[in-house]
């Protein structure tokens, strides 16, 4: 009787330690993807902010450039009346 006792106990630990292994293993993967996404995470904040300062230099320049762009062609008008104008 103490054999079969001794017996069942070995099987249960046996059992236990090969459940517990994975889930162990799983538990150590699971942290280690979580830590990579808070880091990802932190990283992808920083680029869309970066990314957002560029968009409005890009913004505030094509505008410059399209007033300036908008004036010469006021002055080629004017210069192409003038010239018109004297032949």
């Amino acid at each position: 009787m103490e054999w079969t006792v001794v017996t069942v106990l070995i099987t249960m630990v046996g059992l236990l330690v090969s459940v517990m292994t994975p889930i162990m293993k799983l538990n150590t993967t699971i942290i280690r993807l979580n830590a990579s996404v808070e880091t990802l995470t932190g990283e992808m904040e920083k680029y869309t902010e970066k990314n957002d300062r560029s968009h409005d230099r890009l913004w505030r320049k094509t505008e410059a450039q399209s007033e300036r762009l908008n004036d010469h062609e006021s002055r080629i008008v004017r210069l192409e009346q003038r010239e018109g104008g004297e032949r």
